[in-house]
């Protein structure tokens, strides 16, 4: 890294990073079938994600225009609304429903998060391009258009956090949704190459949320909001950089008043290898648990051990799980959960509620099951600490493991096998298991959402993958319109 003298006011070249991300956005092609494909599923798992996050008020609350009244008559769509709102508030409301579950796809490296977040400004930003397109007599932009920018949004947030750990110095993952969905739709507005850089160094430059509120004392709500609230900023800044606003080409390096220095403790980032379509390859899905990713395994060796233990829950001594450093640090907690967000955070938590009842759904986490005494009655009995092999295996870029492990101990001297499990369901490993089980999550929320006939015609629409690339982006969110 080379710093510039604070003292001179000569703009130097924009830092590599901010070239690389520009240089990636608009010129590189995405050749990868497999990626494509992928992230056909990613959409249709997002959207099934907003749909099931309809039948919560504390999510439905959110949505709508900030100012009351504040529609936007032509602007974009809202899927499972009937909301028109300008492509920035759209982008927030989007992002709220895709995220509120915390059932959309995954990615864990140093860092992790959701690249799909990004469809909450992909979508919005698709929508009323394409709209403002028509009324001007231009071509709208295709779901192709989409799809790609999506898997350009998942590369750039996910080959940042590959190396990067955000999150150890407090700083909340979302920051990369802001800034890669800053990059795509900056392109997707039209931008080049000098427009996006100086959209995503305002991104950086806007810092990071801190953490505060996905961890106890704190953990609260916001977490299910903050991705909708980046790419509701992404907007914003990508508008800006299209009408002529400046941006800042050592955002990164700056000395003294740079991220790099301000919040990274002086270090650059690392970059494990060059931007492509390897996250969209890769990416993790929540497909059968509402569940913080690093304990997916856990829930399901817990469901495996359900009928051992479902009737002889007062019997139980203690609770050995093994994890990964990750899961142990972020999600082994103790001590009363007072809401919804502290119980999707809570690794025993999620493990006690399938030993319990054999299932562990959105409504798992809600107060009246939460009231259950014999869930902190297991809770109390666990012992939850790092599996040194899972955490080599979670790191190894051919593996990408999240193991858990758990073995139940009676009183009586008796236990339970230890069941283990590498690889969740939603794994690239467990892929052909996996699919079929996420088309079903898709055609179920889509049924409790809409209507037979509109369900039918969302199905259609999303069922072939060249007929959905085919297809105008505005034409793809009219048919999710109440």
């Amino acid at each position: 890294m080379s710093h510039i003298d604070i003292k001179s006011a000569q703009r130097p070249e924009a830092d590599e990073v901010l070239q690389k991300i520009a240089d990636y956005v608009c010129d590189y092609e995405i050749s990868s079938d497999e990626a494509f494909s992928t992230a056909r599923y990613c959409l249709m798992d997002s959207l099934a994600c907003a749909a099931l996050a309809m039948r919560f008020p504390e999510c439905t609350k959110l949505l709508g225009p900030l100012v009351p009244g504040a529609t936007l008559t032509g602007g974009a769509r809202v899927p499972g609304t009937a909301y028109e709102l300008d492509p920035v508030q759209a982008a927030f409301n989007i992002g709220v429903l895709i995220r509120y579950l915390d059932f959309n796809d995954t990615w864990l490296a140093a860092e992790w998060g959701h690249p799909s977040d990004n469809l909450g400004a992909i979508l919005a930003v698709a929508d009323y391009v394409s709209r403002q397109n028509r009324a001007q007599g231009k071509a709208p932009l295709s779901m192709q258009d989409v799809l790609t920018a999506a898997i350009k949004a998942h590369e750039i947030q996910g080959v940042l956090a590959l190396e990067n750990s955000y999150n150890r110095v407090g700083l909340d993952h979302v920051l990369l949704v802001r800034v890669a969905s800053t990059a795509v739709v900056t392109r997707m507005l039209g931008g080049n190459r000098d427009d996006v850089i100086n959209a995503v160094s305002n991104a950086w430059i806007d810092g990071g949320a801190l953490r505060t509120y996905r961890h106890a004392p704190n953990t609260g709500s916001r977490k299910s909001w903050a991705a909708g609230d980046a790419c509701r900023r992404a907007v914003t800044l990508a508008l800006l950089a299209m009408g002529g606003e400046m941006g800042y080409p050592s955002a990164l390096s700056a000395k003294t008043w740079g991220f790099y220095d301000v919040l990274f403790k002086g270090n650059e980032f690392k970059f494990q290898r060059e931007f492509g379509s390897y996250v969209m390859e890769h990416v993790l899905f929540k497909i059968s648990f509402p569940a913080e990713f690093h304990a997916q395994t856990a829930v399901e060796c817990a469901l495996k051990l359900h009928p051992q233990v479902k009737d002889r829950l007062d019997d139980i001594d203690r609770i050995v799980i093994k994890t990964q450093e990750a899961g142990d640090r972020i999600i082994n907690k103790t001590g009363p959960l007072d809401n919804y967000a502290d119980r999707d955070h809570c690794l025993q938590y999620m493990v006690a509620a399938p030993l319990i009842f054999g299932e562990l759904t959105a409504a798992s986490y809600n107060d009246d099951v939460a009231a259950d005494p014999r869930i902190d009655a297991l809770r109390d009995k666990m012992q939850v600490s790092e599996n040194e092999s899972y955490t080599t295996d979670y790191f190894d870029p051919d593996k990408r493991a999240i193991g858990n492990a758990i073995q139940i101990f009676f009183k009586d001297g008796s236990h339970t096998e230890e069941v283990a499990i590498d690889y969740p369901i939603g794994h690239r490993r467990r892929r052909g298991e996996g699919i079929p089980v996420l088309l079903n999550k898709f055609d179920n929320a889509i049924k409790q959402h809409y209507s037979g006939r509109q369900a039918g015609e969302i199905h259609a629409a999303c069922d072939d993958q060249q007929q959905l690339a085919q297809m105008s982006a505005d034409e793809f969110m009219e048919k999710f319109k109440l």
